[in-house]
């Protein structure tokens, strides 16, 4: 019981000094619209996309392609409408780059009605039917888009037969990310109920634009501010070994092929409650408990002592953001050293 005390007690004193820490930072104020200069900076996460873009032209791995069949009748022309008032409302999916004076820059686009392609395969065979809906997810998340044209998406519907359609939609990650592809699919579902219906639908109004945040990004972040992440971030990540040299059965290739796969488990019942009272015990969060258990698993396959692991964030720090389609997820590093011989506790 003291041993649990006294562990309880260091984390009091260890989250003590943290708040102490963050205590000192200036207070974060609210996002609001900001006055527009002749030429809309990127946000920062647009400018690693676009950078990536610049070394390889052309290039598919960051394209979010989406596909969904759709059973039941279906108003072909309330879903354009639903994707002309999206399109309308959110700035991000008007939004193409160009270069000035050798910077690139936002180029929003007026806001225009949406054609929505629709190809008939009614005629054609069950087995025929798929294989076609197949060739086509294949060919359209290996085609590219080109940065400085907008739309950086693109809609497609197939009608599959009387009431079943496939329904394609594929986005550059430049302009959206994950938690944008909810409020995305959340919207455009009430705007094509309200169209349908004849009732349209009551959107709450946006707070302010992609590229109001993208201006406030930029002032906020330079100078004295900017220096003190970067002096962070140099400090977090010094002398940190280059790669993670898993024991692989064939060598790691001289150039990224972008080629792998995805293996889905389920954890039992039983295995996750477990975990998750491991974690009420130990004051932590679940993630917590799966990447130190994570970590702990590199660390002994590549006997490294320095194991970082990169982990998505949402990046979404003011409540004027929560609503917006657009670019904001980033990848934080989440380093652990394996000093000495840590128990998992220690890990944790």
């Amino acid at each position: 019981m003291s041993t649990n005390i006294e562990h309880t007690q260091a984390k009091q004193q260890w989250l003590a000094q943290r708040l102490k820490h963050f205590n000192t930072q200036p207070f974060s104020l609210g996002i609001t619209p900001q006055p527009r200069p002749p030429t809309l900076p990127l946000s920062f996460a647009q400018q690693r996309l676009w950078f990536l873009e610049q070394w390889e032209p052309g290039g598919t791995t960051y394209l979010l392609p989406y596909a969904w069949r759709l059973r039941g009748p279906l108003d072909v022309a309330a879903l354009e409408a639903g994707l002309t008032a999206l399109v309308a409302r959110h700035e991000s999916l008007r939004t193409s780059f160009a270069l000035v004076d050798g910077h690139p820059v936002q180029v929003i686009a007026p806001a225009a009605p949406v054609s929505l392609p629709l190809q008939d395969l009614t005629g054609l065979s069950a087995p025929t039917c798929e294989a076609e809906v197949q060739r086509f997810i294949d060919e359209d998340a290996q085609q590219a888009f080109d940065l400085t044209t907008s739309p950086l998406w693109r809609a497609h519907l197939l009608r599959l037969g009387p009431e079943e359609h496939a329904f394609f939609l594929t986005l550059h990650h430049i302009i959206t990310d994950g938690w944008s592809m909810g409020i995305l699919f959340q919207e455009l579902s009430r705007l094509y109920v309200g169209h349908v219906t004849g009732q349209p639908a009551t959107l709450p109004p946006l707070p302010l634009q992609y590229a109001d945040f993208a201006i406030w990004q930029r002032q906020s972040l330079q100078g004295d501010a900017l220096d003190r992440q970067l002096t962070y971030w140099r400090d977090q990540l010094a002398e940190a070994p280059p790669s993670l040299d898993l024991p692989t059965d064939a060598p790691r290739p001289l150039q990224q092929t972008h080629r792998g796969d995805r293996i889905s488990f389920t954890f039992p019942p039983s295995l996750t409650q477990a975990l998750q009272t491991l974690s009420q015990r130990e004051g932590v969060t679940l993630f917590m408990t799966l990447l130190a258990v994570f970590q702990i698993l590199l660390a002994r396959y590549t006997g490294q002592r320095d194991i970082l692991v990169g982990t998505p964030i949402a990046g979404r720090t003011h409540t004027e953001l929560e609503g917006l389609i657009g670019f904001f997820v980033n990848t934080l590093v989440l380093r652990t050293q394996f000093q000495g011989q840590p128990t998992f506790r220690d890990v944790l």
